[in-house]
């Protein structure tokens, strides 16, 4: 992509509304531009971010065993009536009717309509368990929306729901989730721990949120250092066997929020065992059993084993996606600007044509331009008439994991800079080499 044909519309002064560091960035940048109190259009750089994260969420809901479906944004206020939360709920949810009078809202979290999809289509023990997700957009109209993306009203949710027979095979359900979680956020480039954690408005009584560290964090956090320190993809996972040996491993070591945190308890491990940091929460899993499907709620059932009506167990699962961009950049930026990791980058490589309308730099940079996007990397050329300086600064600024910097001075001998973007680290080298490590 050349950036002269790119809309991408950057700023050079932080915008005053912005707050927290990913807000800032993201407007700057040309992320997204506000269009009301927590609502915002996502412009091309950032929606390639956000279908980025979504395509590596689905990949490890998918490989879990979950089935993606979708559900619609509207729902008929009668199926939360029928669970009972639709009074319960708050001012948070925005609530409607249509021409014909009938109630209806925005859906802020889906149980309620997969429960009642369930009941409609599934009658037999031998059905289950059903696991399915959806990746779609809520509305929670939060009285205070801020932190750009980080709390808005409109945000891109995944959520997914299992149901199971009984109590046992909700707990391996669970545990599928618990595992793909921890593979999701460490393919996204981030470092998530999970902690145990209040349900909420959703209800259940085993619930485990996942943190990951950020210097800028909402919350405090402390954590034991091996959590840290360990990396589940180099972990074998099997989610055809049990995995609650693995869940376990995870969970007995110190991890916990200000809300759930033990002074004494973290303070009896070694010194050198003990993480306290800042955290934010980039995902939540819930168990709930009956809550949904029970006899005071939606009444659901199907025929176990014995031929006797059994309610199933639920469970339920989500993941900010749109939120996770925030979190990124909180993670992963420095004075400069957003370092994207390379998974979730909107463009792998920056290439730089420092002086257009040289002949020896329009050439060089015309050569890696094709080759590197025949070789299928995403790279965005700039190529505008502007000072080196805006290059290079538009450049840290939208934060690609790579940069090539075409100069007329090295491109009359056919070499060029090699820029890593987290690093600062910079190479010359000839055309050749720069594609070695490029596509290497």
């Amino acid at each position: 992509m050349r950036l002269s044909r790119y809309f991408l519309p950057t700023l050079k002064e932080n915008p005053a509304e912005a707050q927290i560091v990913s807000h800032r960035l993201m407007l700057r940048a040309g992320l997204i531009r506000q269009q009301a109190a927590g609502i915002y259009s996502w412009l091309p750089l950032g929606h390639r971010v956000l279908t980025n994260i979504a395509r590596i969420v689905r990949e490890e809901q998918d490989a879990a065993g979950f089935h993606e479906i979708l559900m619609p944004t509207i729902q008929p206020a009668e199926l939360w009536k029928e669970s009972g939360r639709y009074d319960d709920y708050g001012k948070e949810m925005l609530r409607f009717t249509d021409r014909h009078d009938r109630e209806l809202l925005y859906g802020p979290t889906n149980e309620e309509m997969v429960t009642d999809i369930f009941r409609a289509c599934v009658k037999s023990y031998r059905d289950l368990p059903i696991l399915l997700y959806h990746i779609q957009w809520k509305f929670r109209d939060e009285v205070r929306p801020r932190f750009g993306v980080m709390r808005g009203r409109e945000f891109l949710m995944k959520d997914a729901y299992s149901f199971d027979l009984d109590a046992a095979g909700a707990r391996r359900s669970y545990n599928r989730m618990f595992a793909a979680y921890l593979r999701t956020f460490a393919r996204l480039g981030l470092k998530a721990i999970p902690m145990r954690a209040d349900t909420g408005p959703i209800g259940g009584d085993l619930s485990h949120e996942f943190v990951i560290l950020a210097e800028t964090g909402e919350s405090r956090v402390f954590v034991h250092a091996d959590l840290v320190a360990r990396d589940i993809l180099a972990e074998a996972v099997d989610y055809e066997g049990d995995l609650q040996p693995l869940v376990d491993s995870w969970t007995s070591l110190y991890a916990a929020t200000d809300e759930k945190h033990d002074p004494a308890a973290f303070a009896a491990l070694p010194e050198a065992s003990r993480v306290e940091a800042r955290g934010i929460e980039v995902g939540h899993i819930f168990y709930f059993g009956t809550k949904y499907s029970g006899p005071d709620a939606m009444n659901v059932t199907v025929q176990g084993s014995d031929g006797k009506p059994v309610h199933p167990e639920m469970g339920s699962y989500g993941i900010g996606v749109s939120r996770l961009v925030g979190a990124i950049i909180e993670a992963s930026h420095d004075e400069a600007g957003i370092i994207w990791p390379e998974s979730v980058a909107p463009f792998r490589v920056a290439l730089l044509n420092l002086k257009p309308g040289d002949p020896a730099a329009d050439a060089l940079a015309g050569e890696l331009y094709a080759a590197l996007r025949a070789a299928g990397t995403e790279v965005l050329m700039d190529d505008r008439d502007e000072r080196a300086g805006v290059k290079f600064a538009d450049a840290d600024l939208i934060g690609l994991p790579w940069q090539v910097l075409v100069g007329p001075r090295g491109a009359k001998e056919g070499r060029a800079e090699l820029k890593r973007r987290k690093t600062g680290e910079r190479h010359e080298l000839d055309k050749a080499a720069i594609l070695e490590r490029l596509l290497g």
